[in-house]
Formats: structure tokens, C-alpha cells, sequence
């Protein structure tokens, strides 16, 4: 359900490997086939990654589905329910975060990501590429690298380029709520393809204080369509991506029944309480974050 390195471990009785949960998205997902047409859970996530003031290797996330809905859809769920929070905590709908004011008045932006990244870069369209031109991405690779983007040469599609200039140009100024749509498809293994723009999938991530809240997609159906996918993710991982996912066979037995049109959402609870209580870091909204021992 997501792109993470799993902790691993082991399970005496049963005799068998095991990774802890890096989302809950695949199994919600098979709820949604077996007819409970709107589920979520709220649980703790286990990511075996880096720690910083936004990052915890254990943190709180809720997920939910919704059958017969797609990211429009979501997008005003989740307006919605940061507002009545914000509204049940703080007596201001304008909160102070750090030196910044973010308000979480409604409408919120909404703009897609190679818009937002044409802002950056105003003399390159990511959009008018044609991902099939093998100089497609000579060309978006030499516009990111002259926008001073690190690291692209490594970068193995148009996708990823676009969006690694999205995170090093556009998401660290982000500071009032953003939802950035429309995403390549390499960057989103789970999301449906968009109705109107080849090579781009229905999906958004929510932005506020220069950080990810909340992502969310149309849920992809087609049980073929998440089999090449997840034959994709598998290549990256076999090439040493220790962040790509395997096949999972029971999910796309799952998809094969019959899985009606869905909108997904996943926010990051911890993250959100950062925002409505002016918390810098991730460590202050934990009981108990993950720290090195005293001298190490």
C-alpha cells in the first residue's frame, strides 16, 4: 500500500517470516470487494526509514474507502474534516504555525502538479511531453537539472523527474493547505488512471507548513492494469529499490471478484496535529518517538 522499507520480523508459533504494516491500504481494499462499501481504520504504521522532524518510523495514520466515489470526492471529505477539527480545537480557523499563519478556510487550492511545477520552471511543460519519445526525457531531465534539481540523472522516467522537481522545488513552499492532483503514474502504483490525461493517474496529496498531510487517489480496479504495476515495483526491487513492493497475489485475486469505482484517502494524524497545536517537530506530538540512546 505504499512505497517503504518494512521492518522485518518473525513469527515463533507459525514458523514464518512476517513484515510489519507499512499502510493498511491492500486489506481495507479487500473489505471494499467483500461489500462493506465504506471501512477505514485507524492504527499505528511501521516504516523502516530515516527520522526528522517529520518523520517517526512508527506513527498514527487513519485510511478509508469509499465505494462509487474518486478523488473529488475525497478531496471535499477532507476539507471537511480538518475543519471540524480545527473547529472543535481552536477558537480561529487561522493558525499560527511557527512564523506563519496558515489558514484552513474553505475553498482550498487545487492545482495539478505540472502546473505547480511550471511555476518553477516557466519555460518547460512537463505536460506537452510525449512520454513515449525516448528524447522526452533527455529533454525533462536537462530542464530539471538547469532548474538546479539534484540527482536526475539516475532518475529512469519522465514521471519520476516531474516529480522530483515537484519535492525540491514546489512542496517545501507550500505553506497554506494545497491539494496537488493529477500524478504521473510511476509515482502511484495504486491510483487509477486519469479519465482525460494519458500517463497521469486521479490522485492527490494534501500540503500545508511545506509538508505532506494527507494523500489520496480513484482507487485503481483493473486487477491487469495493478498486475503490470506491481510487476514494475517487483523489477525496482530486484534492481536493489529497498522501497518497491512484490506481486501480491491474494490482492489482485481480490481485484479479479470485482472491485467496485473507490475513492481512497490516508491522512497522517500525527502531522496534522503538528499543524493545529504549532508543533515543529513530530517528536512533540508522540508520547514515546523513537530516540538514540544518551551518547550515541
Amino acid at each position: 500500500g505504499a512505497e517503504a522499507k518494512p521492518f522485518e520480523t518473525y513469527h515463533n508459533t507459525m514458523d514464518m517470516d512476517l513484515t510489519l504494516r507499512i499502510a493498511t491500504e491492500l486489506h481495507l481494499k479487500r473489505m471494499i470487494v467483500g461489500g462493506f462499501h465504506r471501512v477505514y481504520e485507524i492504527g499505528r504504521i511501521f516504516r523502516n526509514e530515516g527520522i526528522s522532524t517529520r518523520h517517526n518510523p512508527e506513527f498514527t495514520s487513519i485510511e478509508l474507502y469509499q465505494a462509487y466515489a474518486d478523488y473529488h470526492d475525497m478531496m471535499e471529505l477532507t476539507e471537511n474534516l480538518v475543519v471540524q477539527m480545527c473547529d472543535a480545537v481552536s477558537e480561529t480557523r487561522q493558525l499560527p504555525y511557527g512564523e506563519h499563519i496558515v489558514s484552513v478556510e474553505k475553498p482550498w487550492r487545487r492545482v495539478t502538479m505540472t502546473d505547480i511545477v511550471k511555476e518553477y520552471i516557466p519555460d518547460f511543460d512537463f505536460e506537452s511531453l510525449d512520454t513515449n519519445d525516448p528524447d522526452a526525457l533527455v529533454q525533462a531531465k536537462a530542464a530539471a537539472t538547469a532548474a538546479g534539481v539534484p540527482k536526475v540523472d539516475e532518475l529512469t522516467s519522465v514521471g519520476y523527474v516531474l516529480n522530483t522537481c515537484f519535492e525540491e522545488l514546489c512542496e517545501p513552499n507550500l505553506i497554506q493547505p494545497t491539494f496537488v492532483i493529477d500524478y504521473p503514474v510511476d509515482v502511484s502504483p495504486l491510483a487509477k488512471p486519469h479519465r482525460s490525461k494519458p500517463g497521469y493517474t486521479e490522485r492527490f496529496e494534501l500540503f500545508a507548513t511545506g509538508r505532506e498531510l494527507a494523500n489520496s487517489f480513484s482507487e485503481l480496479t483493473d486487477p491487469v492494469d495493478q498486475r503490470e504495476r506491481f510487476e514494475a515495483q517487483a523489477a525496482k526491487k530486484a534492481a536493489g529499490d529497498e522501497e518497491a513492493c512484490d506481486v501480491d497475489e491474494e490482492f489482485l485475486q481480490a481485484l479479479e471478484q470485482g472491485m467496485p469505482p473507490t475513492g481512497g484517502l490516508g491522512i497522517g494524524i500525527d502531522r496534522l496535529v503538528m499543524l493545529l497545536t504549532n508543533s515543529p517537530s513530530i517528536r512533540d506530538v508522540i508520547a514515546f518517538p523513537l530516540l538514540k540512546p544518551d551518547g550515541v
